[in-house]
């Protein structure tokens, strides 16, 4: 097996390595820029180089339905459910909220890293179109067309 097998393999088998970084990521802000990808494996796949003008942001999006306001009379009690689910993805919802932190990036790819029962957590890949090493990458530069912009707002 190669490296990136290996590091696949660990992510299936959770450890005690992981209840103290998902401890640690609960005390941080909902949107942190982070150095390097936690899973390099999944990031290479979707997409990450390390080289300048690529970014990536670690996002927690809360668990759950979205929650309805309860009614207060004029209508049957037995309609009145408080929680219907979301017509977008977690992932999504962390792609969207990543961009609109990061205005002169945008979203690549994004990958799941981790959840507890209250949170999940995505790193979100990010690319600067206005950098020249972004620009000259063959396999990047689409990215910096003009119709690409606020792609994960759509």
């Amino acid at each position: 097996m190669g490296f990136y097998k290996h590091i696949k393999e660990s992510w299936k088998k959770p450890d005690k390595e992981v209840k103290e970084r998902l401890k640690k990521w609960r005390k941080e802000s909902s949107i942190k820029k982070i150095e390097r990808p936690t899973r390099i494996d999944k990031a290479r796949q979707l997409g990450y180089k390390s080289k300048q003008g690529i970014t990536v942001a670690r996002t927690k999006v809360k668990k759950g339905t979205r929650k309805r306001k309860k009614i207060s009379g004029g209508r049957r009690s037995k309609r009145s459910g408080t929680k219907y689910p979301r017509d977008k993805s977690k992932k999504k919802i962390a792609e969207e909220r990543t961009t609109k932190k990061f205005p002169n990036l945008r979203v690549l790819n994004s990958y799941w890293v981790g959840e507890d029962g209250k949170h999940k957590w995505f790193e979100v890949i990010l690319a600067d179109p206005n950098h020249e090493a972004i620009k000259k990458d063959k396999d990047l530069n689409w990215i910096c067309e003009d119709d690409e912009e606020k792609r994960s707002l759509r």
